[in-house]
């Protein structure tokens, strides 16, 4: 049958026909490609039959271009083709991940201008991925796109999980709404952040998280983002289409191509059950298989660090009050008065080896070791850290050689300010630096407006700064976890150093004002589709003006709900954030998070919806225990799961650590109860969750 397809397609590109259908391996989607009149190329999708993408057009604009790539196309030629393999992950959600997919190649030829585009469709199990590629040509070789043209044409009105578009940050807390809403909702939905550039009032980011009024799930985000521009959505919010909108340079251009090139792969993910959003794997299968020959040396990391101290404002980066501004090279620190308030001293980080190795944790972070932070933000400086010059107070061979008697990594922190160039220059010397004194990670930032002036944090040429910081980093054996950079588009598959990512409000915002208390039920469905998110969560002491009393703002969460994010928010790089003193006066609960692996051989999720709850069974990688965990949303409810993934015939214990029935994240979110029970493969379990709760469950063989 496969054979008379792929003859059926290859007739109707000789006959010149320009429409043509394929299937995903299971039969469950169907794609559509054809011309319009014009000549534009169109696609639509069907899951089960039912159209759930309308008819959308293709295409890209161009600069300075007499002729765009939008239309007047003919089919030249077309083919069907199977891919079916198994890869092995260095880390991740589980062991193992079929790429699984048909594929249709669809080359048009433009007329007039003779150029050549192939766009390429792969249909999946869970949804449909394309993307655009200029092959080499003498009528197209160097080209500016204006804009991609690309269209997701809606069947109605649904309901979305959103947040503002924005060249420079995702950092923003998703609204829940109606499509036609988002026009009305969107001054309320910004909220200030340290550099922002909004670009439509009906802009949007991805992943775009989608339910329509019949329950159908709806994800579209992009993957293997290489070389190009960030994608943003803009909708047409009374005809429901969103269009592709790129981040612009310093110049308002979209994208600087040389061909032969691609673009990276639009991808939709559709189900009826948002169970299998989270479970698709389809963002990783669209990525090169990993180009570092040997991985032994990327390992999965869970850490403490010198960090929360300084979000809450009891501690600060700072050295000294006593200099205006800093030089570095001029300034002289040896005729400062240190500050009371700077906390990465070599007294103080002895203090989180210590509390790092007494509890079993691989790493401690460090933030603000390095000259240069009395003013390096707001100021717009090229030349703010030489990523070397460590703080009179900071003793980094000691530290090391201490960290090392310990059995502990020290994670290095590199803040640029925004300036990429002056990374750039010494980033040789940054990771010989770090190689020299026993550093395998690093921790990477870009808070504030992007150097040079008028790029963005999404823009194509920055973009490709990340991207030559990862590659450099694997040069030198380094992992690196980027915060502020770009939202990740499952590039850790070819580069699994990149272990972590921020690129969304993490929990440093509890810190700021507070997040919405289901914000952490949203991010997997949304975030955490292009990869992990170094999130931060373990916090336990709520109250934020009991370590800074400057400072009112509430975490939203209960104590059992920060546990239940270690396996509900995957992530290779886990930290428990929260200051040692508050995690021993909770030591019961603290056990939940020095138990829990950050590496996975198999991933069940138990039951979801987008905004409400997320409940996931993970197995350890190393060993035959299980792990669940619950966040749960604005309301109290209760939760229902089965035990069936557990292996038949055995018998387990079960500590779970959940929500008292009087905790409530507002109220009292420090509630929370332990108990053990024995359990098998039949066992069902009934758990209330607070509102802003969740539990953590972990699973132990009984021998």
């Amino acid at each position: 049958m496969k054979n008379v397809f792929s003859v059926f397609l290859v007739l109707l590109s000789v006959l010149g026909v320009s429409a043509q259908e394929f299937q995903s391996p299971n039969g469950a989607f169907k794609m559509s490609f054809s011309l319009g009149n014009d000549g534009t190329p169109m696609y639509q999708l069907f899951l089960n039959n039912k159209e759930v993408i309308k008819k959308s057009k293709l295409g890209l604009e161009l600069q300075k271009d007499k002729k765009s790539l939008l239309n007047d196309f003919k089919v030249v030629d077309t083919k069907q083709s199977t891919f079916n393999e198994t890869w092995q992950t260095v880390w991740g959600e589980e062991t193992k991940i079929q790429n699984h997919y048909n594929e249709l190649m669809v080359k048009l030829k433009q007329n007039e201008t003779d150029r050549e585009i192939i766009v390429r469709f792969r249909l999946f199990n869970e949804g449909l991925g394309f993307r655009y590629e200029f092959p080499e040509q003498k009528n197209l070789i160097y080209f500016v796109i204006k804009e991609e043209r690309t269209e997701f044409a809606m069947t109605g009105n649904h309901t979305a999980f959103w947040i503002p578009g924005d060249y420079d940050t995702q950092e923003y807390d998703y609204t829940e709404s109606k499509l036609s809403e988002i026009r009305s909702l969107f001054k309320s939905a910004v909220s200030e952040n340290a550099s922002q550039k909004q670009f439509s009032d009906t802009g949007v980011q991805t992943s775009l998280m989608m339910k329509s009024a019949d329950g159908i799930y709806i994800n579209i985000h992009e993957a293997a983002l290489i070389n190009y521009s960030c994608m943003h959505l803009n909708l047409d919010d009374k005809n429901f289409v969103f269009q592709s909108h790129l981040t612009p340079d310093a110049k308002g251009n979209k994208g600087h191509i040389q061909a032969p090139s691609v673009s990276p792969w639009r991808t939709i993910i559709v189900s009826k059950d948002a169970r299998e959003v989270l479970a698709s794997r389809m963002t990783l299968n669209l990525n090169e298989p990993c180009k570092i020959e040997n991985t032994s040396w990327i390992k999965p990391v869970k850490y403490v660090g010198v960090w929360w101290e300084m979000i809450t404002g009891k501690s600060s980066w700072a050295y000294t009050e006593d200099f205006p501004a800093i030089q570095l090279g001029v300034t002289d620190y040896s005729k400062a008065k240190q500050s009371a308030k700077h906390a990465a001293n070599t007294k103080h980080v002895k203090e989180y080896i210590d509390f790092a190795a007494l509890h079993g944790f691989d790493g401690v972070l460090v933030e603000g070791w390095n000259e240069g932070w009395e003013d390096w933000f707001g100021h717009e400086k090229d030349y703010v850290f030489d990523f070397i010059s460590a703080y009179p107070d900071f003793d980094v061979k000691g530290i090391h050689e201490y960290a090392k008697s310990k059995g502990i990594k020290m994670i290095m922190h590199h803040e640029t300010s925004g300036a990429t160039r002056n990374y750039e220059r010494h980033l040789d010397k940054a990771f010989q630096f770090m190689k020299d004194n026993g550093y395998d990670a690093v921790k990477t930032g870009y808070v504030g407006n992007i150097l040079p002036l008028g790029e963005h944090h999404y823009s194509q040429s920055i973009l490709n700064h990340y991207q030559y910081v990862t590659e450099k980093a694997a040069e030198y054996k380094i992992m690196v976890n980027a915060h502020e950079a770009v939202r990740p588009t499952g590039i850790c598959r070819t580069y699994p150093n990149m272990i972590g990512n921020e690129a969304a409000r993490g929990t440093e915002f509890q810190a700021f004002g507070g997040s919405k208390a289901n914000h952490t039920t949203v991010l997997p469905f949304t975030r955490l589709m292009g990869g992990p998110m170094d999130y931060t969560p373990g916090i336990f002491e709520m109250d934020i003006a009991k370590l800074n009393p400057g400072n009112n703002s509430h975490c939203n969460t209960t104590i059992a709900n920060q546990l239940g994010l270690y396996v509900v928010m995957y992530s290779p790089l886990q930290m428990a954030a929260d200051l040692p003193e508050n995690y021993n006066r909770f030591l019961d609960a603290f056990q939940f998070i020095k138990d829990v692996p950050v590496d996975w051989s198999t991933s069940k999720y138990l039951e979801a919806e987008p905004g409400y709850y997320i409940t996931t069974a993970r197995k350890d990688k190393n060993s035959n225990n299980w792990f669940v965990g619950n966040v749960n949303g604005l309301n109290k409810r209760t939760s229902t799961i089965s035990l069936d993934f557990l292996e038949k015939g055995k018998k387990y214990e079960a500590t779970i650590y959940a929500d008292a029935n009087d905790a409530h994240y507002k109220t009292n979110p420090q509630a929370y109860k332990i108990t053990k029970q024995k359990v098998t493969s039949k066992t069902k379990l009934q758990l209330t969750t607070a509102a802003g709760g969740g539990y953590g469950i972990s699973i132990v063989e009984v021998k």
